[in-house]
C-alpha cells in the first residue's frame, strides 16, 4: 500500500484515503503529477516547490480591495502605454534555481512586449520569466507570510524577475524591490518620500498611501502623479469642459463689460442730450433777451424822436 511522503502526519497513515475536498497542502508529488493533477485543481490553488504542494492562502476583503485598486491602476497604464501584458488568474511560471525548483502563481504579473518569451492568449502558464510580479499578502499563517516575503523574494530574485511588489493591506509588509546591477533585490527608494516609480514600466508611478486610501480613478485625474495615464479620455473631456467653462465665463465677463459700456454710453448720451437741451434753452433765453433789448432800443429811439432828439 502506498505511503505518501508528507510533512502533515495524516499522510503517513498507510490506510489514509485521499479526500478530493480536503487540501493536500504539504503533499509530495512529482512535477509531472503537479502539472497534470494539481496546477488546474478545481477546488484548491496549489503552487509547487521541490516536489511539495503549497496551497495559496485565501485573501480577505481588505486585501482584495487593495489588489483590485492596484490592478485597475496598472490596467489604466497599459491601456495608455501598451508596452506589456498583465496577467493573473493563477497563471504560473516555472522557476529553476541551483538549489530549488518551483512553480509559482503570482497574484499579478507583467510581461513586457520585448520579453524573450511571448505570452499567448491561450496560455495557461507562462514559459518565460515575468518582468514584474505582484503578490497580495494574506494573513492565514506565519509560514504563508514568510512564503511571500522571504521564499518568493529569493526565488524571484534568483530567476531574474526585475521588480517584485508585495502588497499588504495591513501596511506591515508592503515592500517594493528592484534588481540592482549585481542581480540582487534592493528596496525601491520612494520619490518625494511616498511615490514609487517603476523602471520595468517607465512612467508607471503611484503613491504608497493611495494603496490604502484607494481614491477613485476620477479623483486621481486631479493628481499630477497619475495624470499621465489615468482616464485620459476623462481628462480630455474635463479639460474641454473647463475650457468651455472658461470661455463661457470670458464671454459672460465680456457681455457684462459691454453692458456696462452701453450703460455708460446711454448715460453719456442722456447727459449730452440734457446739456444740449440746456444749451437750447439758454440760446432761446438769449434770443428772447436780444429781442427784448431791440424792442426796448426801438422804444427809446421813438421817444427821443418825439422829443426831437436825433440819435444819428
Amino acid at each position: 500500500m502506498q505511503t505518501f511522503q508528507m510533512l502533515d502526519k495524516k499522510y503517513d497513515d498507510p490506510v489514509h484515503i485521499r479526500d478530493e475536498n480536503v487540501s493536500e497542502d504539504g503533499r509530495y508529488v512529482s512535477e509531472e503529477e503537479y502539472w497534470e493533477k494539481y496546477y488546474h485543481h478545481p477546488d484548491f490553488n496549489y503552487e509547487w516547490k521541490n516536489g511539495r504542494l503549497e496551497e495559496k492562502p485565501m485573501a480577505d476583503h481588505k486585501s482584495y480591495l487593495m489588489y483590485k485598486w492596484f490592478m485597475k491602476l496598472a490596467d489604466q497604464f497599459l491601456t495608455v502605454h501598451p508596452i506589456a501584458e498583465m496577467t493573473g488568474l493563477e497563471i504560473g511560471f516555472r522557476l529553476e534555481l541551483p538549489e530549488d525548483d518551483s512553480v509559482r502563481k503570482p497574484d499579478m504579473a507583467i510581461v513586457l512586449n520585448n520579453n524573450p518569451v511571448m505570452l499567448h492568449l491561450t496560455d495557461c502558464n507562462f514559459d518565460g520569466i515575468f518582468d514584474l510580479c505582484i503578490e497580495s499578502l494574506s494573513y492565514s499563517a506565519p509560514d504563508e507570510i514568510k512564503r511571500d516575503t522571504v521564499d518568493k523574494k529569493k526565488e524571484y530574485q534568483g530567476v531574474g524577475v526585475r521588480e517584485y511588489y508585495i502588497l499588504d493591506a495591513r501596511g506591515l509588509e508592503t515592500a517594493f524591490y528592484r534588481l540592482n546591477e549585481k542581480g540582487k533585490y534592493q528596496k525601491i527608494k520612494p520619490v518625494r518620500k511616498d511615490i514609487i516609480r517603476s523602471e520595468v514600466l517607465p512612467g508607471f508611478q503611484f503613491r504608497i498611501r493611495d494603496l490604502y486610501e484607494q481614491p477613485s480613478l476620477e479623483k486621481l485625474t486631479e493628481d499630477e502623479v497619475y495624470q499621465g495615464y489615468v482616464l485620459p479620455f476623462h481628462q480630455e473631456v474635463k479639460m474641454k469642459a473647463l475650457k468651455a467653462e472658461k470661455t463661457a465665463e470670458s464671454e459672460r465677463q465680456r457681455a457684462q463689460s459691454e453692458k456696462k459700456k452701453a450703460a455708460l454710453e446711454r448715460k453719456r448720451a442722456e447727459s449730452e442730450k440734457k446739456k444740449a437741451a440746456k444749451e437750447r434753452q439758454r440760446a432761446e433765453q438769449i434770443g428772447l433777451q436780444l429781442i427784448a433789448e431791440r424792442q426796448r432800443a426801438a422804444m427809446l429811439a421813438d421817444k427821443l424822436k418825439q422829443l426831437g432828439i436825433s440819435i444819428e
